[in-house]
This record gives structure tokens, C-alpha cells and sequence, in this order.
């Protein structure tokens, strides 16, 4: 990286994981540009993550409430700066609901990054993390996941990852000049540890540790854990957990790669620890980091989850010089530390 302090933007940089990674770039001297239409976020986040950064670097943060679907926002963010390189967050997230309304799904997540494409494009920007997902593995025949695997996805979210990594790579194949990292992510918890940032869903969680925190703080009654029978050593699914510290890391470095590497292309990393948790561990070290008892209640499996799902990390690791530093302790402690000091998450109260 040059002198100058390369400029990125950020889409859908007010989310969970797209906090933790600009408050990582700031303190790493980027400028950083965040666009996010705040559907599953609050601007209080970033107020936060201004906070953190301190007076200095968080000069270098520039907020753009905006849609990637809209024309006038992309021009509006695009014509203020000239970007090195985008990392592309926003989208929706949620398995369930994509399997309810899958239109909703194919029009924000994959309209919205053709759009970014284009004013890319347009602009001279060649260079793009995008957040990809460990879904796009299906139910995989044989773990741990290696990124050569045949890609299939379950369901309408899966899908979007899917279709949407296909796009980049047909972009960069028909024009060499674009550098291409896509992260493909396990499933990331925590909270970075000052307890100023973390997950805030909007409405009823859709993923594991935001639900315990919630049943730990009071605000449901009951954690419905989703398949009890699945064959495992406990019956309960097996996910590769993530601290979202290290995932901001695993950002960094795939950053800094597309300044450093001649060649990229369009590559895809895992973003994992390499180790499976079932959930009934997950719960059982999350009662022992925060002291409290989670009611649960076991129900049938959902349609569209897989049964163990973790990562290979050997390639990051190679090629992106990263591993993920964080065990299951740490991922409760760090998630009970932000749930205890922000029960209603960025809101002070219901």
C-alpha cells in the first residue's frame, strides 16, 4: 500500500460485521466510506464506532444513508471519492425469511450488487471483498469444507451468495483487470470487547447467539433450538462459529492483498476456525460466560439446515498470512459483555 492511505468504501458498513470492520480500517489509517440503507441496522452504530476510533481517525469515516438499488445514492457516494477498493456487505441475511419471500431476497441482494458493478465500473474501481457465505457448500458430502468443493446451495439466501459469485467471476473473466476476494464465512458471534458494538437483529433472531443473548437478558422467554435428532454426538447441528474480531481481521488481510498481489483474479477463502461446535455446546458455554440459565425448547429441524457445516482454513492461511485467534469462550464472553451492557442492543430501552 503506498503512502497515501488507500480510500474503501463499505457497503452495509452500520451492520454486525460491517462495524468491526471499519473500526479495524480506521485504526489500520483507511479512509473509509460506509453506505447502508439501516433495513437491519441504526445509525447509533456507527456513532460508536466513531467513538472507539477516537477524534482522529474517525475523520477518515464518512456516512451515506443509501440503497445500492438506487442510481442517485451510488452516484452520490461515488462522486464524493475516489475508491480503491469496496467491501461489499449489504444484503439480506435471514435463511427463513428468504425461503418465505424469495423475490425479496433476488432483488435486494442481487439487483443491488449489479448495480454496485456498474458504478464500479464506471468509476475505475477494480477492486472488491465481497462477503460471501458458508452456504454456498449446501449440505456438503465430507468436511471440513475445502473452497474447491462442488457449490450448491438450500435455499433462497444460499442461492443469492451463490448466483452472486458466479457473477464475479464471469466479470473478472471477461475483464482481467478486476481483483476479486470472496469471503466465504462460517457463522460469526462475539462482539468486540469494549462491548460498544455487537449484533442488534432487528425483530426475532435469526441465527444461534443473538437468540441466547436475548432469552440471557429477558427479552424471550425460551430458545427454540431448531433439530434434536440429527446424527451427532448430541443430536443438535454442528456449526463453525467465528469470532466477528477475527472475521474484521480476515477483512484486513483480504484487503491488503488486492494492494500487494499482481495476480488475484477471482478467489475464493474460507473464513472459519476449522472446528466444528454443536449447538448444545454453544448454549452450555454460553451459560457458563454469563452466569445465567437459558430455557430451551427443542423443536423439529428446519427445512434447509444442514447437519455439520465447518471450514478448511488452510488457503487463508497460506495465501492471506490469517487464522482465527478466537475459541468458544472468548465468542461468549465478548457476546455476554455487549448483551449486559446493551440489553435492547443499540436502543436504551424497548
Amino acid at each position: 500500500m503506498g503512502s497515501e492511505s488507500p480510500t474503501v468504501l463499505v457497503t452495509g458498513g452500520a451492520g454486525f460485521i460491517g462495524t468491526h470492520t471499519v473500526l479495524q480500517l480506521l485504526n489500520q489509517g483507511f479512509k473509509v466510506y460506509i453506505i447502508d440503507n439501516l433495513d437491519n441496522s441504526l445509525e447509533e452504530a456507527i456513532h460508536r464506532v466513531r467513538h472507539l476510533a477516537g477524534p482522529d481517525r474517525s475523520r477518515n469515516l464518512h456516512f451515506f444513508l443509501g440503497d445500492l438499488r438506487n442510481d442517485e445514492d451510488l452516484e452520490k457516494v461515488f462522486s464524493q471519492a475516489r475508491f480503491d477498493a469496496v467491501i461489499h456487505f449489504a444484503g439480506l441475511k435471514a435463511v427463513g425469511e428468504s425461503v418465505d419471500k424469495p423475490g425479496l431476497y433476488y432483488n435486494n441482494n442481487l439487483i443491488g450488487t449489479l448495480n454496485l458493478f456498474k458504478f464500479m465500473e464506471r468509476y475505475g474501481c477494480k477492486k472488491m471483498v465481497f462477503s460471501s457465505s458458508s452456504t454456498v457448500y449446501g449440505q456438503p458430502d465430507k468436511i471440513p469444507c475445502l473452497e474447491d468443493f462442488h457449490l450448491t446451495a438450500m435455499n433462497p439466501y444460499g442461492r443469492t451468495k451463490l448466483f452472486l459469485e458466479e457473477i464475479h467471476r464471469d466479470i473478472q473473466k471477461a475483464d482481467p483487470e478486476w481483483k476479486m476476494i470472496l469471503l466465504r464465512y462460517f457463522n460469526p458471534v462475539g462482539a468486540h470487547p469494549s462491548g460498544q458494538i455487537g449484533e442488534d437483529p432487528k425483530g426475532i433472531p435469526n441465527n444461534l447467539m443473538p437468540y441466547i443473548q436475548q432469552v440471557a437478558v429477558g427479552r424471550f422467554p425460551v430458545l427454540n433450538v431448531y433439530g434434536h435428532d440429527y446424527p451427532t454426538k448430541d443430536g443438535s447441528a454442528i456449526r463453525d462459529y467465528i469470532h466477528v474480531m477475527d472475521l474484521a481481521h480476515g477483512h484486513i488481510a483480504a484487503v491488503k492483498k488486492l494492494f500487494t498481489s499482481d495476480y488475484i483474479g477471482c478467489t475464493a477463502y474460507n473464513l472459519g476456525t476449522g472446528c466444528g461446535t454443536s449447538v448444545l455446546e454453544m448454549v452450555a458455554a454460553f451459560e457458563k460466560a454469563s452466569g445465567k440459565k437459558i430455557n430451551m425448547k427443542l423443536c423439529p429441524r428446519r427445512p434447509g439446515d444442514a447437519t455439520a457445516v465447518y471450514a478448511s482454513t488452510d488457503k487463508a492461511e497460506k495465501e492471506l498470512g490469517w487464522k482465527a485467534k478466537h475459541g468458544i469462550e472468548e465468542m461468549c464472553r465478548d457476546q455476554w459483555n455487549w448483551a449486559s451492557k446493551n440489553p435492547w442492543g443499540y436502543k436504551s430501552h424497548p
